[in-house]
């Protein structure tokens, strides 16, 4: 479950609360997609093309969306998922295009536990 106004995503097996992560949000104009949607994506160093200008940046250091992806929510165009970041300093922050950025480490810990078909429920 991700809430917004925490900011943070928490970790649920069983009704159970297993863990929380900080994480940043989409900004103003580009708020993360409430409601209930369901892991459709899980990439392991993915590319990431640019929104606006359709260049792609390869896997690697400079790939705003750091070493994993587990995308939720799509218009068939466009994907809204969790990513890390080579920028820590954005965790927290309304600061995205919508996704759900965390520390690379803590993605990868989610990445671990969660499968394709994993509820992600996002509220305010």
């Amino acid at each position: 479950m991700i809430k917004l106004s925490d900011r943070r995503v928490y970790l649920y097996q069983d009704d159970q609360l297993k863990t929380s992560y900080p994480i940043a949000i989409g900004r103003e104009g580009w708020e993360t997609p409430t409601g209930t949607h369901k892991v459709i994506q899980k990439i392991p160093n993915p590319s990431w093309e640019n929104p606006f200008t359709e260049e792609i940046i390869p896997p690697g250091p400079e790939n705003p969306l750091g070493e994993r992806w587990i995308g939720f929510w799509t218009d068939g165009k466009n994907y809204i998922g969790f990513h890390g970041t080579p920028n820590a300093e954005t965790v927290g922050q309304a600061i995205s295009h919508g996704c759900v950025i965390m520390f690379d480490q803590d993605l990868q810990a989610l990445f671990e536990k969660v499968r394709i078909g994993t509820i992600v429920v996002v509220e305010p």
